[in-house]
């Protein structure tokens, strides 16, 4: 999604149509797939389990989590508001849409990397099998119970729309 919203915001720039649906469901991409869904199960569950095992809650790699899903909601906040006026042809909107977007983006990337290189390694090492079990089990109750059923293949379907309307160059 990081690259579809980034070609999106390219089009914008450079004064090419891009379908305002299209940034709607990057929009409910984001605030549900990559932050209620994702950052919402390491919230409430990753990160409770790994201060149990001895990690601070504070500073250090989920300090720096938490500050960096605290930015990109206020980033993607600042994006969907602008989206009205962006569908009014403001370019005053337009320009922070993208603006936003592309602060999102750039935000999003190093995170991952930090999740993945970082993250995910020091609770894989910390975290017991039989709590790694216990969270997976918790994972997928939050899919079905607070995302809705379904609705991981919904945005998988989303994004395979999506990069077929903003395909790499």
């Amino acid at each position: 999604m990081l690259g579809i919203l980034t070609r999106a915001c390219a089009r914008i720039e450079a004064g090419s149509p891009v379908d305002p649906a299209h940034l709607d469901a990057a929009v409910e991409f984001i605030r549900v797939f990559a932050d209620k869904c994702h950052h919402g199960k390491e919230e409430d569950l990753l990160f409770p389990a790994m201060v149990a095992a001895g990690v601070p809650d504070q500073g250090g790699p989920i300090g720096v989590m938490k500050a960096e899903h605290t930015r990109g909601r206020e980033l993607v906040r600042k994006a969907a508001a602008a989206l009205p006026g962006l569908k009014r042809k403001d370019r005053a909107a337009a320009a922070d849409f993208v603006a936003q977007a592309r602060g999102y983006a750039a935000l999003l990337g190093p995170h991952i990397d930090k999740e993945d290189f970082i993250l995910y390694p020091m609770a894989d090492r910390l975290l017991a099998k039989s709590v790694q079990a216990g969270l997976s089990k918790e994972f997928e109750r939050v899919e079905d119970e607070i995302i809705g059923g379904g609705s991981h293949e919904r945005f998988h379907r989303l994004l395979d729309d999506l990069e077929a309307a903003y395909p790499p160059a």
